[in-house]
């Protein structure tokens, strides 16, 4: 009996050569999936990126316009407060308008004979007078006098001492007299402003 040989070296090779074209193969297709998602992944990203871009622009220009708005909104507060401030200076001038004219004529009445101011300044509701007198008795008389005054409070004697004027010697003073609290005008339009007897 003959025994038949069969070669199938040839049959392995191709086998071989054909597992390794589909291995070729798959890690083709595995690196290109691979490419593939990378790519995918960096344009999500860059997507992302633009889109975070645009938003953080958005956000600069709304922020601009807001500022803006903040700075005109301040610019109103102080031309308000501005023209609120020369209200109160022009209600306080119609309102005290008259006393200038009362406390000048309150000082030439409460100046006793003998007695002369050269200056006057007021600082609040206080009064410095600075003046000379013929002597230290007539400073004490009108230290009274502006103490029993309505309109002036709580004299006070700040320095006294001898002057000449001119060839004469005189009493050179300086005092410091409050101005009284007025009374607010009544609702039933009684009210002057001067305490009622």
């Amino acid at each position: 009996m003959s025994s038949i040989r069969i070669n199938l070296l040839p049959w392995r090779q191709q086998k071989r050569a054909q597992q390794q074209r589909l291995m070729v193969l798959m890690a083709v297709a595995v690196a290109a999936a691979g490419a593939l998602t990378v790519f995918a992944g960096h344009m999500l990203i860059e997507d992302a990126k633009h889109a975070q871009t645009q938003r953080n622009e958005l956000l600069r220009q709304e922020t601009a316009v807001l500022d803006k708005q903040i700075a005109e909104i301040k610019a109103l507060k102080d031309k308000t407060k501005a023209l609120l401030d020369r209200k109160a200076v022009v209600e306080s001038l119609q309102t005290n308008r008259s006393e200038a004219v009362h406390l000048f004529d309150q000082l030439a009445r409460q100046t006793p004979e003998g007695v002369y101011l050269k200056s006057l300044k007021q600082a609040g509701d206080t009064l410095t007078l600075q003046g000379y007198a013929q002597s230290s008795a007539r400073v004490s008389s009108f230290m009274r006098n502006l103490d029993a005054s309505p309109l002036f409070d709580s004299p006070n004697l700040v320095e006294v001492r001898s002057a000449l004027v001119g060839k004469l010697r005189a009493s050179e003073f300086t005092l410091t007299v409050r101005l009284a609290k007025r009374q607010e005008p009544q609702p039933d339009g009684h009210g002057d402003g001067h305490p009622r007897v």
